[in-house]
């Protein structure tokens, strides 16, 4: 069996269509959660705001732990980020998503920190095989 070496020395290769299909639907879930938590938080405050950003933390955890990968964290969190940026841009009729309050500016800095933090801190790779002494 030949030796793999480190996987930071193996080249880079496309995912299998069934993780790229993960990360899409992750990243759609992701714009969802951001456009769903734009309109929750304003609605119940503080009760929304803590409602939408555990929705958010939730998405972004449970994408990383569903493909073991960090990627599996920064799909949704991509998608959330875009769809809340996109959210705060005013239409030619002057209408807004977000008000001028301190919840709205709460949930786009504390939700891009949330983001942050779950992509970082997510899962990382450990290297297979038994003589690893992880467990030792």
């Amino acid at each position: 069996m030949a030796e793999r070496g480190s996987m930071l020395a193996q080249p880079l290769r496309m995912p299998p269509a069934g993780r790229a299909a993960a990360y899409v639907g992750l990243f759609l879930l992701g714009a969802v959660t951001g456009l769903a938590g734009a309109l929750v938080q304003a609605a119940w405050f503080p009760g929304g705001l803590l409602l939408a950003l555990a929705g958010a933390v939730g998405l972004f955890v449970g994408g990383a732990r569903a493909l073991e990968t960090r990627a599996g964290a920064v799909a949704p969190a991509a998608g959330w980020m875009i769809s809340v940026v996109l959210c705060t841009a005013g239409r030619p009729e002057g209408d807004f998503l977000f008000g001028a309050g301190g919840g709205s500016y709460l949930f786009l800095l504390g939700g891009m920190a949330l983001a942050v933090i779950c992509a970082t801190i997510g899962l990382g790779r450990q290297p297979g095989g038994t003589d690893v002494r992880l467990g030792k």
